[in-house]
């Protein structure tokens, strides 16, 4: 079993109670290991320190024995345990202060995925907000289909989101408050398990883990981070998706909200969102496609089923077209892999790249990373 995966499971066991600080100390001594190592001379190196873990750390070897045994129920039950140097982590979720070290998954989907959004709201979702998520969903497939949508296998919004995703064959995943040997609630176990294969299901938790309250707001940081954006559909005036929304929104990520009718007890926090700038307003698929700056990507396509010649690349310099052939060889890279596998300095990099943007020839996502347009 790989030691760095084992140090990395169990720091992460010791991180629920201080989070930022581990993620800041797994980024300042490279990996989980040379934390391990040097357990010992951390309060020397880092006197700020809290008592608190270098008490825990003291008796790794107790956590450590916890983590082997979380890496071996996951071997059995198809659970990939993703850390936070893995190439397959969520490279939107990794840029945010408080990443989790390890992820725990099971599914299909690619968590990497081009475009991923995360639909939010109440518990207490009324028909009309049911409609909303029908109808936005069934457009979105006609428009962007390989969208993945997240939410939280919760009641109301976050079920009717999983569901309509997967009537329009979407991949969708749930981010869980507890661990992969349980699910809450228990009536979503048939959604859940069709997820599996068209989507997924994946929690910073190990396994005996119960679904308490903090969970679920701690979960809320990762359901916005794996996201380009949030779309709240209906919301009181406090509640678990307008947590999402602000956490969006420190996280720099685009925040979008249904309006509802003034008085609407479950629109009232979305129509205060939109009021106070704290999210744009939306009333369809499209109106959220083209805010995103997808609708041209879209017209790529359609342009190229109807036949419609179009040139791609006009009056690129010679360091610009190094740039296209390399992302027309292996697209959405960052912008350091970029200026690695072109040779060209970092600077001169950014500058095409910014270049391209503006002809229109590259697109920027989350993470640095550019995709090529045609």
């Amino acid at each position: 079993m790989d030691n760095e995966l084992i140090n990395t499971v169990a720091l992460a066991r010791l991180s629920y109670f201080h989070l930022n600080v581990m993620v800041g100390l797994y980024r300042r001594m490279g990996s989980a290991t040379a934390i391990v190592e040097q357990r010992s001379e951390l309060p020397r190196m880092f006197p700020s320190m809290p008592a608190r873990i270098v008490q825990e750390l003291a008796s790794f070897d107790i956590m450590r024995g916890r983590a082997e045994e979380e890496l071996a129920w996951a071997a059995d039950h198809n659970v990939q345990v993703l850390c936070l140097n893995d190439p397959l982590y969520p490279r939107r979720l990794k840029e945010t202060p408080d990443a989790p070290l390890a992820l725990f998954y099971r599914g299909t989907a690619d968590l990497n995925a081009r475009r991923v959004i995360n639909v939010v709201g109440t518990r207490h979702c009324t028909p009309y907000g049911e409609d909303l998520i029908r109808r936005f969903v069934a457009d979105l497939r006609r428009c962007c289909p390989d969208t993945l949508i997240v939410s939280g296998l919760a009641y109301g919004v976050d079920i009717h989101a999983h569901r309509y995703a997967l009537a329009n064959q979407m991949d969708t995943v749930a981010v869980l408050a507890h661990g992969l040997d349980t699910l809450y609630p228990q009536r979503h176990r048939d959604t859940a398990n069709e997820m599996v294969a068209h989507g997924g299901l994946v929690t910073e938790y190990m396994t005996h883990t119960q679904p308490d309250k903090v969970n679920f707001v701690r979960r809320n940081r990762i359901t916005a981070g794996l996201c380009d954006a949030t779309i709240l559909v209906e919301s009181a005036a406090k509640g678990g998706g307008l947590i999402t929304t602000r956490i969006a929104k420190e996280y720099n990520r685009d925040v979008f909200a249904f309006p509802g009718a003034v008085g609407a007890p479950y629109s009232e926090g979305c129509n205060r969102l939109i009021r106070d700038c704290g999210a744009g307003l939306i009333t369809s698929a499209a109106d959220f496609v083209d805010a995103m700056g997808w609708a041209d990507d879209q017209k790529l396509v359609e342009a190229r089923r109807n036949g419609i010649e179009r040139q791609l690349f006009p009056d690129l310099s010679d360091d610009e077209m190094r740039v296209v052939q390399l992302l027309e060889t292996t697209n959405d890279l960052r912008q350091d892999a970029i200026s690695v596998k072109t040779g060209l300095p970092m600077a001169t990099t950014l500058a095409l790249l910014f270049q391209l943007e503006m002809k229109g020839v590259v697109k920027p996502y989350a993470g640095g990373v550019y995709h090529l347009l045609a």
